[in-house]
């Protein structure tokens, strides 16, 4: 009895010195101390001050490494309400005629466009002549030929051109890479990609061949088309496509309203895709392997991305996309990090090369085959 009573005393002991631990030391154990970041923040101008737009400006205010500072905008009102909304100094406030001068402000380091894709050509290549390292929206052109001039372009210049592929960085995505990477789904077979929604306002650019460069396979196809290729891990070798279009009047010539389209892979697998202006609840990756599956729906929308594989439901806490694309794209620019899946210009020229070839295989009913590097 005496020995276990020495020994309780002794177990007591440490518990009863906890109280009296000096505040910092006992505070210290209930909160680890947060040191926030010191290192280098990209300092981004926004050129195209519409929704998409607005949506990265208040995804960049969480940024810890990308930080908005300038507006590149054709509406001098909207550059008001940024100036003030944002706290953007005069100095870093352009618009489409004047912001070549942006050469001479060392206050910004890279301008996203994010204006409409017939747009994407001439800013680019005058953000790059300017000096300015550049991100730009999806699809990164109209046509592979113009992706093409823009990357030389950014390659002359020595700036970096990134294009906006959030779902790179996003964490569901990322874990059904890695499980089709480490072999859990075995030999991949398949993918479905499914991309649509109504299109909604007949007067809106994304219906307009001169700025938008076709219809829904420009605007919401290019994530099936881009989803299949990092989905399956490799690169296609040839597709065929078939166009459905039920309102001409909405959807007039080179417009596309709903593409079918279908890839064939290196290693056997084959894809099957569909991309309309014209269907809602349309937003589903599934990927089929010999062991495995992983399916994904929603898949490409701002979230949360909903997925579950062979294995159950992904589980990964949502995140906004575009805090954590910024986030991502100031340590490529800036530190050179090595993304999982590539989001440089090469990697959407990629993307145009595809789109050209689906609209050829629409016109002349022929398997067409694809050259990717």
């Amino acid at each position: 009895m005496d020995s276990r009573r020495k020994f309780l005393q002794k177990l007591a002991l440490p518990a009863l010195a906890l109280p009296f631990l000096p505040l910092p030391s006992w505070a210290n154990l209930q909160k680890p101390t947060l040191i926030p970041y010191q290192g280098p923040v990209l300092r981004v101008a926004i050129m195209g001050l519409g929704g998409y737009g607005t949506r990265v400006a208040e995804a960049m205010k969480d940024c810890k490494k990308a930080k908005l500072v300038g507006v590149i905008s054709g509406t001098p009102a909207k550059i008001k309400t940024w100036q003030s909304k944002y706290g953007i100094p005069a100095k870093n406030c352009y618009n489409y005629e004047n912001f070549d001068e942006v050469k001479n402000n060392p206050d910004i380091d890279a301008i996203y466009v994010i204006t409409p894709n017939a747009l994407h050509h001439n800013q680019v290549i005058r953000s790059a002549k300017a000096g300015k390292h550049v991100i730009c929206e999806k699809p990164m052109a109209v046509n592979a030929k113009e992706g093409q001039e823009m990357v030389d372009a950014c390659k002359k210049a020595n700036v970096k051109l990134l294009v906006g592929y959030r779902m790179h960085f996003e964490p569901k995505t990322l874990e059904i890479i890695r499980m089709r990477k480490a072999g859990e789904l075995g030999k991949i077979t398949f993918f479905q990609g499914l991309v649509g929604f109504k299109v909604g306002d007949p007067n809106q650019w994304r219906l307009s061949k001169e700025l938008a460069g076709g219809g829904s396979l420009m605007d919401i196809g290019i994530y099936a088309i881009n989803g299949a290729r990092y989905m399956v891990g490799e690169e296609p070798m040839w597709v065929t496509a078939q166009e459905t279009k039920t309102d001409p009047a909405m959807f007039k010539k080179d417009v596309d309203e709903t593409i079918q389209f279908q890839f064939g892979f290196p290693g056997g697998a084959v894809a099957s895709c569909l991309s309309t202006y014209n269907m809602n609840n349309l937003d589903k990756f599934f990927l089929n392997g010999n062991d495995g599956f992983a399916e994904m729906q929603p898949s490409t929308n701002y979230g949360p991305i909903k997925a579950r594989t062979h294995q159950g439901e992904l589980s990964h806490p949502h995140v906004t996309h575009q805090t954590v694309q910024m986030d991502e794209m100031a340590e490529i620019i800036l530190n050179g990090k090595q993304p999982i899946v590539p989001v440089d210009g090469e990697e959407g020229l990629k993307d145009l090369k595809i789109i050209d070839a689906i609209y050829e295989a629409v016109q002349t009913g022929n398997k067409v085959s694809l050259k990717l590097s």
